[in-house]
């Protein structure tokens, strides 16, 4: 199962996202479901980059795991992570809790 944590900055303001696993809904090579997780938190992280001049930070590991932490997010950053959020929660809708989970 992929665990999907949120971060908060100290007003409420989502500032980031930590996913950790693997889903397990195929073989590795063919988990459409995370690869649609994996799709969702890279192009959150590049559309960060790309299209708002905030700062942050991204650790990853070969495990599944990914962390995204943004410094003082503008209201784009802020928008990309909740479509980052509305992502998750349609794949959860569609697949279940036991492949995605938020925590």
């Amino acid at each position: 199962m992929i665990s999907v944590k949120y971060e908060y900055d100290s007003q409420g303001k989502i500032i980031g996202y930590e996913l950790k696993g693997h889903a397990g809904y195929d073989e590795r090579g063919y988990d459409i479901i995370c690869a649609a997780v994996s799709i969702l938190a890279i192009n959150t992280c590049n559309s960060i980059e790309s299209l708002t001049d905030d700062k942050f930070t991204v650790d990853t590991d070969e495990s599944g795991y990914l962390k995204l932490i943004v410094e003082e997010p503008c209201h784009d950053s802020i928008l990309l992570l909740n479509s980052f959020c509305l992502g998750i929660e349609g794949i959860i809708a569609q697949y279940g809790e036991e492949f995605v989970k938020i925590v």
